[in-house]
Protein backbone atom coordinates (compact mmCIF):
# COMPACT_ATOMS: atom_id res chain seq x y z
CA UNK A 1 0.00 0.00 0.00
CA UNK A 2 1.48 3.30 -1.03
CA UNK A 3 0.52 6.86 -1.75
CA UNK A 4 1.12 7.68 -5.41
CA UNK A 5 1.89 11.10 -6.89
CA UNK A 6 2.24 12.56 -10.39
CA UNK A 7 3.60 15.90 -11.59
CA UNK A 8 2.00 17.07 -14.83
CA UNK A 9 2.91 19.92 -17.18
CA UNK A 10 1.03 20.91 -20.26
CA UNK A 11 2.81 23.06 -22.77
CA UNK A 12 5.12 20.61 -24.49
CA UNK A 13 4.70 21.42 -28.15
CA UNK A 14 0.91 21.49 -27.91
CA UNK A 15 -0.19 24.80 -26.36
CA UNK A 16 -3.58 24.51 -28.06
CA UNK A 17 -4.46 21.30 -26.22
CA UNK A 18 -6.09 22.14 -22.91
CA UNK A 19 -5.84 19.69 -20.04
CA UNK A 20 -5.23 19.20 -16.37
CA UNK A 21 -1.82 20.10 -14.98
CA UNK A 22 -0.24 20.25 -11.53
CA UNK A 23 0.08 17.55 -8.87
CA UNK A 24 -2.21 14.54 -8.62
CA UNK A 25 -2.31 12.31 -5.53
CA UNK A 26 -3.82 8.84 -5.16
CA UNK A 27 -3.99 7.86 -1.46
CA UNK A 28 -3.03 4.34 -0.44
CA UNK A 29 -5.83 1.85 -0.91
CA UNK A 30 -7.86 4.11 -3.20
CA UNK A 31 -8.42 4.10 -6.94
CA UNK A 32 -9.45 7.75 -7.31
CA UNK A 33 -6.97 10.56 -7.93
CA UNK A 34 -7.09 13.87 -6.05
CA UNK A 35 -6.08 16.95 -8.06
CA UNK A 36 -4.18 18.40 -5.12
CA UNK A 37 -2.43 21.29 -6.91
CA UNK A 38 -4.40 22.37 -9.94
CA UNK A 39 -3.45 25.90 -11.02
CA UNK A 40 0.23 25.48 -11.94
CA UNK A 41 2.34 23.26 -14.13
CA UNK A 42 4.41 20.76 -12.12
CA UNK A 43 7.70 19.29 -13.30
CA UNK A 44 8.70 17.14 -10.33
CA UNK A 45 7.21 15.62 -7.21
CA UNK A 46 9.32 14.00 -4.48
CA UNK A 47 8.35 12.17 -1.29
CA UNK A 48 10.73 12.92 1.58
CA UNK A 49 12.64 9.63 2.08
CA UNK A 50 12.53 9.88 5.90
CA UNK A 51 9.16 11.60 6.29
CA UNK A 52 6.47 10.29 3.91
CA UNK A 53 3.97 12.92 5.07
CA UNK A 54 6.19 15.57 3.45
CA UNK A 55 5.95 15.87 -0.34
CA UNK A 56 7.76 18.47 -2.44
CA UNK A 57 6.42 19.78 -5.74
CA UNK A 58 8.50 21.74 -8.24
CA UNK A 59 6.23 24.01 -10.24
CA UNK A 60 6.15 26.93 -12.66
CA UNK A 61 6.10 29.16 -9.57
CA UNK A 62 8.75 27.81 -7.24
CA UNK A 63 8.51 25.21 -4.47
CA UNK A 64 5.23 23.95 -3.06
CA UNK A 65 5.07 21.51 -0.16
CA UNK A 66 2.56 19.18 1.40
CA UNK A 67 2.83 17.99 5.01
CA UNK A 68 -0.30 15.82 4.86
CA UNK A 69 0.70 13.21 2.24
CA UNK A 70 -0.51 15.23 -0.70
CA UNK A 71 -3.96 16.23 0.49
CA UNK A 72 -3.00 19.91 0.19
CA UNK A 73 -0.01 21.97 -0.98
CA UNK A 74 1.23 25.42 0.07
CA UNK A 75 3.81 27.64 -1.57
CA UNK A 76 6.98 27.90 0.51
CA UNK A 77 9.21 30.91 1.18
CA UNK A 78 11.05 30.84 -2.12
CA UNK A 79 13.24 33.75 -3.27
CA UNK A 80 12.05 33.88 -6.89
CA UNK A 81 8.53 34.23 -8.25
CA UNK A 82 7.59 32.57 -11.52
CA UNK A 83 10.65 30.31 -11.34
CA UNK A 84 10.40 26.80 -12.74
CA UNK A 85 11.67 24.16 -10.28
CA UNK A 86 12.58 20.82 -11.86
CA UNK A 87 14.26 18.73 -9.14
CA UNK A 88 14.91 18.16 -5.45
CA UNK A 89 17.59 16.38 -3.45
CA UNK A 90 17.17 15.53 0.24
CA UNK A 91 20.56 15.26 1.97
CA UNK A 92 21.27 11.64 2.90
CA UNK A 93 22.49 12.49 6.41
CA UNK A 94 20.41 15.54 7.32
CA UNK A 95 16.65 15.21 6.67
CA UNK A 96 16.16 18.96 7.06
CA UNK A 97 18.64 19.86 4.31
CA UNK A 98 17.09 19.96 0.83
CA UNK A 99 18.40 21.22 -2.51
CA UNK A 100 16.37 22.30 -5.53
CA UNK A 101 17.24 23.02 -9.16
CA UNK A 102 15.50 25.41 -11.51
CA UNK A 103 15.15 26.78 -15.02
CA UNK A 104 16.79 28.99 -16.13
CA UNK A 105 19.69 27.28 -14.34
CA UNK A 106 19.77 28.12 -10.63
CA UNK A 107 20.29 26.11 -7.45
CA UNK A 108 18.58 26.60 -4.09
CA UNK A 109 19.11 25.26 -0.58
CA UNK A 110 16.76 24.81 2.38
CA UNK A 111 17.83 23.96 5.92
CA UNK A 112 14.32 23.65 7.40
CA UNK A 113 12.86 20.77 5.36
CA UNK A 114 11.78 23.02 2.54
CA UNK A 115 9.94 25.76 4.46
CA UNK A 116 12.35 28.50 3.36
CA UNK A 117 14.97 28.63 0.64
CA UNK A 118 18.23 30.41 -0.14
CA UNK A 119 19.41 30.98 -3.69
CA UNK A 120 22.92 29.61 -4.18
CA UNK A 121 25.54 31.35 -6.36
CA UNK A 122 24.75 30.86 -10.02
CA UNK A 123 27.05 28.18 -11.51
CA UNK A 124 27.66 30.26 -14.67
CA UNK A 125 27.19 27.37 -17.05
CA UNK A 126 28.37 28.25 -20.56
CA UNK A 127 25.68 28.23 -23.24
CA UNK A 128 26.83 25.57 -25.68
CA UNK A 129 23.48 25.04 -27.40
CA UNK A 130 20.95 27.69 -28.31
CA UNK A 131 17.63 25.96 -27.65
CA UNK A 132 14.05 27.28 -27.76
CA UNK A 133 13.79 26.89 -23.98
CA UNK A 134 16.03 27.87 -21.06
CA UNK A 135 18.40 25.18 -19.78
CA UNK A 136 17.16 23.25 -16.76
CA UNK A 137 18.62 21.59 -13.67
CA UNK A 138 16.92 18.23 -14.16
CA UNK A 139 18.39 16.09 -11.36
CA UNK A 140 20.84 16.21 -8.47
CA UNK A 141 22.92 13.36 -7.01
CA UNK A 142 25.05 13.32 -3.87
CA UNK A 143 28.31 11.45 -3.30
CA UNK A 144 27.64 8.54 -0.89
CA UNK A 145 30.30 9.57 1.64
CA UNK A 146 31.10 13.22 0.79
CA UNK A 147 27.80 15.08 1.29
CA UNK A 148 29.09 18.38 -0.08
CA UNK A 149 29.88 16.74 -3.42
CA UNK A 150 26.80 16.99 -5.61
CA UNK A 151 26.33 16.44 -9.34
CA UNK A 152 23.66 18.03 -11.51
CA UNK A 153 22.29 16.85 -14.86
CA UNK A 154 21.32 19.77 -17.08
CA UNK A 155 18.96 19.94 -20.06
CA UNK A 156 20.41 20.99 -22.60
CA UNK A 157 23.70 21.94 -20.92
CA UNK A 158 25.50 18.79 -19.79
CA UNK A 159 26.57 18.35 -16.18
CA UNK A 160 28.16 20.28 -13.31
CA UNK A 161 29.66 19.40 -9.92
CA UNK A 162 30.05 21.09 -6.56
CA UNK A 163 32.24 19.95 -3.68
CA UNK A 164 31.09 22.56 -1.16
CA UNK A 165 27.34 22.07 -1.01
CA UNK A 166 26.55 24.35 -3.92
CA UNK A 167 28.60 27.45 -3.10
CA UNK A 168 30.82 26.91 -6.16
CA UNK A 169 30.38 24.74 -9.25
CA UNK A 170 32.63 23.16 -11.89
CA UNK A 171 31.72 22.13 -15.41
CA UNK A 172 31.66 18.40 -16.25
CA UNK A 173 30.68 18.64 -19.89
CA UNK A 174 33.88 18.86 -21.91
CA UNK A 175 34.19 15.12 -22.40
CA UNK A 176 30.50 14.79 -23.23
CA UNK A 177 31.15 17.24 -26.05
CA UNK A 178 34.18 15.22 -27.15
CA UNK A 179 32.01 12.09 -27.34
CA UNK A 180 29.47 13.97 -29.44
CA UNK A 181 32.02 14.01 -32.26
CA UNK A 182 31.49 10.27 -32.68
CA UNK A 183 29.03 9.76 -35.55
CA UNK A 184 26.57 7.63 -33.53
CA UNK A 185 26.49 10.18 -30.67
CA UNK A 186 25.78 13.29 -32.79
CA UNK A 187 22.27 14.69 -32.46
CA UNK A 188 20.79 18.07 -33.32
CA UNK A 189 17.02 18.60 -33.00
CA UNK A 190 16.20 21.92 -31.37
CA UNK A 191 19.53 23.78 -31.25
CA UNK A 192 22.44 24.86 -33.41
CA UNK A 193 24.92 22.19 -32.24
CA UNK A 194 25.41 18.48 -32.90
CA UNK A 195 26.63 18.23 -29.29
CA UNK A 196 23.01 18.78 -28.24
CA UNK A 197 22.22 15.09 -27.73
CA UNK A 198 25.14 14.47 -25.38
CA UNK A 199 24.40 17.67 -23.45
CA UNK A 200 20.72 16.75 -23.10
CA UNK A 201 21.00 15.60 -19.47
CA UNK A 202 17.89 14.21 -17.81
CA UNK A 203 18.96 12.30 -14.69
CA UNK A 204 22.08 11.49 -12.72
CA UNK A 205 22.94 9.03 -9.93
CA UNK A 206 25.63 7.90 -7.53
CA UNK A 207 25.53 4.62 -5.62
CA UNK A 208 27.38 3.23 -2.57
CA UNK A 209 28.11 0.14 -4.68
CA UNK A 210 30.39 2.28 -6.88
CA UNK A 211 30.91 5.35 -4.67
CA UNK A 212 33.33 7.36 -6.77
CA UNK A 213 31.40 6.91 -10.02
CA UNK A 214 28.54 8.97 -11.38
CA UNK A 215 26.14 7.88 -14.12
CA UNK A 216 24.14 10.28 -16.27
CA UNK A 217 21.13 9.59 -18.49
CA UNK A 218 21.16 11.70 -21.65
CA UNK A 219 19.40 11.59 -25.00
CA UNK A 220 22.12 9.34 -26.42
CA UNK A 221 22.07 6.75 -23.63
CA UNK A 222 23.74 6.14 -20.26
CA UNK A 223 27.29 7.31 -19.52
CA UNK A 224 29.55 6.74 -16.50
CA UNK A 225 32.38 8.79 -15.07
CA UNK A 226 34.93 7.41 -12.60
CA UNK A 227 36.82 10.70 -12.16
CA UNK A 228 34.28 13.27 -10.96
CA UNK A 229 32.97 14.05 -14.42
CA UNK A 230 36.27 14.75 -16.11
CA UNK A 231 35.83 11.87 -18.54
CA UNK A 232 32.79 9.78 -19.48
CA UNK A 233 32.41 6.24 -20.80
CA UNK A 234 29.45 4.92 -22.79
CA UNK A 235 27.69 2.08 -20.93
CA UNK A 236 26.46 0.97 -24.36
CA UNK A 237 22.99 0.24 -23.08
CA UNK A 238 22.00 -0.45 -26.67
CA UNK A 239 23.50 -3.91 -26.19
CA UNK A 240 20.55 -4.71 -23.95
CA UNK A 241 17.75 -2.46 -25.19
CA UNK A 242 16.45 -1.61 -28.67
CA UNK A 243 15.79 1.95 -27.44
CA UNK A 244 18.40 4.15 -25.79
CA UNK A 245 16.91 7.60 -25.06
CA UNK A 246 17.76 7.92 -21.35
CA UNK A 247 15.14 9.88 -19.45
CA UNK A 248 15.44 8.58 -15.89
CA UNK A 249 17.79 6.48 -13.80
CA UNK A 250 17.36 5.51 -10.15
CA UNK A 251 19.17 3.52 -7.46
CA UNK A 252 17.23 1.08 -5.31
CA UNK A 253 17.13 2.32 -1.70
CA UNK A 254 17.41 -1.31 -0.57
CA UNK A 255 20.25 -2.53 -2.80
CA UNK A 256 22.95 -0.17 -4.11
CA UNK A 257 23.77 -2.61 -6.94
CA UNK A 258 20.24 -2.42 -8.32
CA UNK A 259 19.55 0.38 -10.81
CA UNK A 260 16.47 1.22 -12.87
CA UNK A 261 16.56 3.13 -16.16
CA UNK A 262 13.73 4.51 -18.28
CA UNK A 263 14.65 4.05 -21.93
CA UNK A 264 12.53 5.19 -24.87
CA UNK A 265 12.81 6.06 -28.55
CA UNK A 266 12.98 9.84 -28.21
CA UNK A 267 11.57 12.76 -26.25
CA UNK A 268 8.35 12.54 -28.25
CA UNK A 269 7.71 8.86 -28.89
CA UNK A 270 5.13 6.18 -28.30
CA UNK A 271 7.21 3.33 -26.94
CA UNK A 272 9.71 2.59 -24.21
CA UNK A 273 10.74 0.20 -21.48
CA UNK A 274 11.92 0.11 -17.89
CA UNK A 275 15.23 -1.69 -17.54
CA UNK A 276 16.91 -3.02 -14.39
CA UNK A 277 20.55 -3.72 -13.61
CA UNK A 278 21.56 -5.84 -10.60
CA UNK A 279 25.30 -5.29 -11.08
CA UNK A 280 25.55 -1.49 -10.76
CA UNK A 281 25.01 -0.84 -14.45
CA UNK A 282 27.19 -3.43 -16.17
CA UNK A 283 24.27 -5.37 -17.64
CA UNK A 284 20.55 -4.61 -18.05
CA UNK A 285 17.31 -6.53 -18.58
CA UNK A 286 13.78 -5.38 -19.37
CA UNK A 287 11.88 -5.13 -16.07
CA UNK A 288 8.35 -3.98 -16.88
CA UNK A 289 5.62 -6.09 -18.46
CA UNK A 290 3.51 -3.32 -19.98
CA UNK A 291 3.17 -1.46 -23.27
CA UNK A 292 3.33 2.30 -22.94
CA UNK A 293 2.13 4.73 -25.61
CA UNK A 294 4.44 7.60 -24.72
CA UNK A 295 8.03 8.25 -23.71
CA UNK A 296 8.71 6.91 -20.21
CA UNK A 297 9.57 10.05 -18.27
CA UNK A 298 9.93 8.90 -14.69
CA UNK A 299 10.62 5.95 -12.42
CA UNK A 300 9.36 5.95 -8.82
CA UNK A 301 10.94 3.74 -6.14
CA UNK A 302 9.49 3.32 -2.66
CA UNK A 303 11.95 4.32 0.09
CA UNK A 304 10.99 1.39 2.34
CA UNK A 305 9.56 -1.26 0.02
CA UNK A 306 11.93 -2.44 -2.73
CA UNK A 307 9.14 -4.45 -4.39
CA UNK A 308 7.17 -1.31 -5.24
CA UNK A 309 8.12 0.39 -8.51
CA UNK A 310 6.10 2.76 -10.71
CA UNK A 311 6.69 4.34 -14.10
CA UNK A 312 5.02 7.30 -15.77
CA UNK A 313 4.73 7.76 -19.53
CA UNK A 314 4.38 11.09 -21.22
CA UNK A 315 0.99 11.11 -22.95
CA UNK A 316 -2.47 10.09 -21.81
CA UNK A 317 -1.74 9.97 -18.10
CA UNK A 318 -0.17 6.50 -18.26
CA UNK A 319 1.15 5.19 -14.95
CA UNK A 320 1.94 1.53 -14.29
CA UNK A 321 3.22 -0.10 -11.13
CA UNK A 322 4.27 -3.31 -9.49
CA UNK A 323 4.15 -4.13 -5.79
CA UNK A 324 5.62 -7.60 -6.04
CA UNK A 325 9.03 -6.92 -7.52
CA UNK A 326 7.92 -6.95 -11.13
CA UNK A 327 5.92 -10.19 -11.23
CA UNK A 328 2.62 -8.46 -11.88
CA UNK A 329 1.76 -4.93 -13.08
CA UNK A 330 -1.32 -2.76 -12.77
CA UNK A 331 -2.45 0.49 -14.36
CA UNK A 332 -3.01 3.64 -12.30
CA UNK A 333 -4.10 5.91 -15.12
CA UNK A 334 -4.62 9.59 -14.37
CA UNK A 335 -8.01 11.18 -15.03
CA UNK A 336 -8.92 11.80 -18.66
CA UNK A 337 -7.62 15.06 -20.07
CA UNK A 338 -4.31 15.38 -18.28
CA UNK A 339 -1.32 16.30 -20.39
CA UNK A 340 2.38 15.56 -20.05
CA UNK A 341 3.49 13.49 -17.06
CA UNK A 342 6.94 14.60 -16.01
CA UNK A 343 7.41 12.76 -12.72
CA UNK A 344 5.88 10.07 -10.55
CA UNK A 345 6.64 9.36 -6.90
CA UNK A 346 5.41 6.97 -4.26
CA UNK A 347 5.74 6.58 -0.51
Amino acid sequence: MTHLYAAVAGYVGRPDQKGGTGVFCRPAGQDAWIHALDHLEAYTVVVHPKDPATVFAGTSDGVWRSTDQGKSFQRMQFPDTGKQVWCFLVDAGNPDLVYAGGSPIDLYRSEDRGASWRKLPNPQVPERCKAPFAARVMRLAQHPSRPGEIYAALEVAGAIRTTDGGETWEDCSEDLIRLSNLPHLRSKIVSDSFAEGMLDGHAIITTPADPDAVTIAVRMGLFRSADQGRTWQDLEVGRFSPVTYGRDIRVSPADPNTLYAALSVAAASHDGGLYRSTDAGKTWRRFDKVQVHGTIMSVALHARDPNTVYLGARYGGEIYGTQDGGETWHAATLPHGVKDIYAVACG
